[in-house]
């Protein structure tokens, strides 16, 4: 049996002792540097992150600008929708706040699960999960409000296309920023974030930053649920600026029955000549950017909008600037040009033989009949197949191309929608869209100045910017007034003096001048059935052969609508009188008496009268 030293026992005791008082000391001098660090070193800081667990940034959406057309009559604006949202940083459980939307308000868990996922959106911005929530929605929101507080109702501004399928191209849409813009670097520039709804088509795109608002914010003081209590600070949002357009709204309704009242396709479009404003533009079939604005969101809106992208119809495509198309002979007007100014042909010497056609290879290519030798004027009226042929031969290819490139041909036209074409002029055959030809054209019978086509006319002043105008800056190329003379009394006679044209109807009083085209789609031997008849072109001014400048230009192509005087010389004349019945107060034609000739075409003039002006002379008699 061992014995124990006494004297050792008391040693191993207090050392003992000694090391649980250094223990307890340093965990007091431990506790005692962290409370340092937490109430005095750190202090500011996290009283700045306990006050911003209060205080919550609540982002309150602008309205977008109206669009107007030229009388400001509006065409687009902007109505209140309450809209069913979700913060993420209120989110306690996830898949909690996810089961609870997907059970009660009938939102697709993938699409919720996306949007909570998306790493470049910051988490105190709202997603919006529902729009235009019904009564019975609301009423689940907020008998859920304790339960729930990262689910509410938002009231938020939603876009108004006023006539649905109307203009539906020149407006455009709108939709959500998707993340390849977000890469692009003008729009990280412009501020745009995750989940902002922008212009996705046509003016709304194109004038986005024109049309969008700056958005306000409610600062306010929320519980431990995120729930608000009391409103600290408010700042209202600004509106985006009202865009003006060159659009008559009359005339585009008046265009676009044209197309849908016979159930044909096509495009149109109708200009001011002197400025290059258009005045209405119409794509057949067309679709209601309304779903857009709807359903930018929902899964059921989201299979709405890829059945309209994927109509085989295509009636997302503007054909008046994308659509190509064979010119047909409206070509000849300038060829017709081309070759007087190269002095090719002369007035006084324009004469060659029509030959009933001509031989190309090992065949033989038909005119419509056999015009004798006729001058450039019976050429253009008659639309004289053989004498242009002969024409083109003695001009040669290049001659020709550098001409059409000088009207513009090959280059973009610069208006202002997104997506326009270029020509392609090829060595035997060109294909324009519609918004090229009428430019070309126009700048022609102008005397030589090309204007650009466009839409916008001017913008409001706002708290945000200045109003805004339109800068006409055409480009100028030389042309004799004897050779625009002689085209413009060509066309003159297209119409009134037996040709092509002649059995349309025009009334006398529009002295409209035009030109024919018949684009052809498949070798005639092969026709069989609507879809392979030839496509329809004609294209107009009026008035012409007057000591007036032409105020309309208006071209128009009829898909697979045969003779270009059959299908879409019809529509331009239509269009052509609502023009200038709306003017004058009454109707030219008695298909227009519904029409409403109060009002006037002349615009609201922009403020300090402000506006595109045009210097060109118009050329007097007749060559």
């Amino acid at each position: 049996m061992s014995s124990t030293n006494p004297r050792e026992e008391g040693f191993n005791l207090e050392l003992r002792v000694y090391l649980i008082q250094y223990l307890v000391l340093a965990v007091f001098i431990a506790l005692g540097i962290r409370f340092y660090i937490l109430q005095v070193a750190r202090h500011d800081d996290y009283q700045a992150r306990a006050e911003n667990n209060r205080i919550r940034d609540i982002p309150i959406p602008a309205s977008r600008g109206a669009i107007l057309d030229r009388n400001e009559k509006v065409l687009v604006d902007n109505t209140s929708a309450f809209n069913v949202v979700v913060t993420p940083e209120d989110i306690a459980d996830k898949d909690d706040t996810i089961n609870a939307l997907v059970q009660n308000l009938d939102i697709d868990r993938g699409e919720i699960l996306v949007e909570l996922n998306d790493p470049l959106r910051p988490k105190s911005q709202p997603i919006l999960v529902k729009q235009n929530a019904s009564p019975a929605n609301c009423q689940w929101v907020a008998a859920h409000e304790l339960e729930h507080p990262e689910i509410t109702i938002d009231q938020q501004p939603q876009r108004v296309y006023k006539y649905g399928k109307l203009a539906a191209h020149l407006l455009g849409y709108i939709g959500q920023v998707n993340p390849k813009q977000l890469e692009n670097p003008d729009f990280k520039e412009a501020g745009y974030k995750s989940g902002d709804i922008i212009g996705q088509g046509g003016i709304e795109a194109v004038y986005d930053r024109v049309l969008r608002g700056k958005d306000g914010m409610r600062r306010v003081i929320v519980d431990s649920r995120g729930v608000p209590k009391a409103e600290l600070e408010r700042i209202e949002p600004i509106k985006g600026q009202d865009v003006i357009t060159t659009i008559d709204l009359d005339l585009q309704k008046v265009a676009e029955e044209q197309f849908y009242s016979k159930n044909e396709t096509g495009a149109a479009v109708a200009i001011n000549p002197q400025n290059g404003e258009i005045l209405a533009m119409v794509s057949v079939p067309s679709f209601d950017p309304n779903v857009f604005a709807r359903n930018v969101v929902s899964s059921g809106g989201r299979k709405e909008i890829a059945a309209i992208a994927n109509d085989p119809s295509h009636p997302m495509y503007n054909k008046a600037i994308q659509g190509t198309y064979p010119t047909g002979s409206t070509w000849k007007i300038l060829m017709a040009t081309a070759a007087l100014e190269e002095g090719v042909i002369t007035l006084k010497n324009s004469k060659i033989i029509c030959g009933g056609g001509i031989q190309v290879g090992n065949r033989f290519v038909h005119c419509g009949k056999n015009h004798g030798m006729p001058d450039i004027h019976a050429a253009i009226v008659h639309s004289c197949d053989g004498y242009f042929y002969r024409l083109g031969l003695k001009m040669g290819v290049d001659m020709i191309h550098d001409w059409v490139t000088r009207f513009g041909m090959g280059q973009k036209t610069k208006v202002d929608l997104p997506g326009t074409v270029l020509a392609s002029i090829g060595q035997g055959s060109v294909a324009v869209a519609p918004i090229q030809l009428i430019r070309a054209q126009a700048g022609i019978v102008t005397g030589g100045e090309f204007h650009t086509p466009h839409l916008f006319k001017w913008a409001k002043e706002t708290q945000l910017a200045q109003v805004k105008y339109y800068e006409d800056k055409p480009t100028e190329v030389k042309l004799s007034e004897l050779t625009v003379q002689t085209v413009d009394y060509g066309m003159w006679g297209v119409v009134n003096e037996g040709g092509t044209a002649g059995g349309v109807g025009f009334p006398r009083e529009l002295n409209a001048g035009g030109k024919t085209g018949t684009a052809q789609v498949i070798a005639k031997e092969k026709v069989r059935g609507k879809e392979h008849k030839d496509h329809s072109w004609f294209i107009s001014f009026a008035p012409m052969h007057t000591d007036q400048k032409p105020e309309i230009g208006v071209v128009c192509i009829t898909e697979n609508g045969g003779w270009g005087a059959s299908a879409s010389a019809p529509k331009v004349k239509m269009i052509e009188a609502a023009y200038f019945s709306k003017k004058l107060g009454r109707p030219i034609l008695p298909e227009l008496v519904a029409l409403n000739t109060q009002s006037k075409t002349e615009t609201v003039p922009p403020p300090n009268g402000a506006g595109a002006k045009s210097n060109s002379k118009r050329r007097p008699g007749t060559p």
